[in-house]
């Protein structure tokens, strides 16, 4: 029962990194209708910036601050100088553009970082573990993304809901041409949209960086997940996404976990310890599709974010 619940919290730790990535993809998709897949590059460069500053710094609060300004300002900068030119494309060249920015992106990153990986050390207080229930304890990091994560989330709702930026966000959703006859700096308004995903990536990046090594291309493999995720949730919704981030955490999480020990039941030990996993990442697929079979907007349409 005991290792239930820590799978769980595990399972809900991945899903808050997942939504962090999957809220600023869906932002982007849902307002400016591109399909980016360098987004899983910011998530890179945000764990490059975090271990770099914060070995300089020598605190890792404060590289963590600066890697997350230093992300927004990438995001920014990469909107202006090449995102902008595929607005008004179609998907198949959002597709190929933005590739071609994410073998730049790894290229850039062994140019200056080398292709060896790096580590982020945690404070010495976030290395022990806090008593979540009776007899339960659980790694003090590990409630600390929980816990920022859903600061972020209710922060982002804030913004998009609450406020006039969110509001000229949501009005450029729905029909960008008349909010710029409006007089709103639509371009401005894009740049911030994509600079505030990109920092949201690369917050997931900084928070990941301490239980992962920092390497090249450690983004790609969970930008498959993100997009899982808002494909669950329904394209353009903070909502949906938070709640499929969290169904796809403890799904990969519970089934890593006991499938293999329920597989080998049946197979040898070897063959169930890599079944497992694989089944694991199966039903995630497999509910992708019968969402798409049977609600192909999503868990939570955009119209009801």
């Amino acid at each position: 029962m005991l290792y239930l619940i820590e799978q769980c919290l595990n399972g809900i730790q991945l899903g808050m990194l997942l939504f962090l990535l999957a809220a600023g993809l869906t932002l982007i998709f849902g307002i400016m209708d591109l399909v980016n897949l360098a987004h899983g590059s910011l998530y890179m460069i945000g764990a490059y910036f975090a271990a770099t500053f914060a070995a300089v710094t020598g605190s890792f609060v404060l590289g963590a601050i600066l890697a997350l300004v230093a992300t927004l300002v990438v995001g920014m900068a990469l909107e202006v100088i090449a995102i902008r030119r595929l607005y008004g494309r179609d998907h198949l060249d959002h597709v190929l553009g933005t590739f071609g920015l994410l073998l730049f992106f790894n290229e850039l990153v062994r140019l200056i970082w080398g292709p060896a990986g790096m580590t982020l050390p945690l404070p010495s207080e976030m290395l022990t573990a806090v008593q979540v229930l009776p007899g339960v304890y659980y790694p003090a990091y590990r409630l600390v993304i929980i816990v920022a994560t859903l600061v972020v989330a209710l922060l982002l709702y804030v913004l998009v809901m609450r406020t006039r930026v969110g509001m000229l966000i949501r009005a450029g959703a729905s029909n960008r041409e008349m909010v710029g006859a409006l007089g709103v700096n639509v371009k401005l308004l894009y740049t911030l949209v994509f600079g505030l995903g990109a920092a949201l990536a690369g917050f997931a990046g900084l928070m990941q960086a301490p239980i992962l090594t920092v390497q090249i291309g450690m983004g790609e493999n969970i930008l498959i997940l993100a997009f899982v995720v808002i494909i669950i949730g329904g394209i353009g919704s903070i909502r949906g996404a938070f709640v499929a981030a969290i169904i796809v955490g403890l799904i990969d999480t519970m089934g890593r976990a006991f499938l293999p020990d329920l597989v080998r039941q049946f197979v040898s030990y070897s063959a169930g310890s890599s079944l497992g996993p694989s089944l694991s990442s199966m039903i995630i697929y497999m509910l992708m599709a019968a969402v798409l079979v049977f609600r192909p907007e999503g868990l939570f349409p955009a119209s009801s974010k």
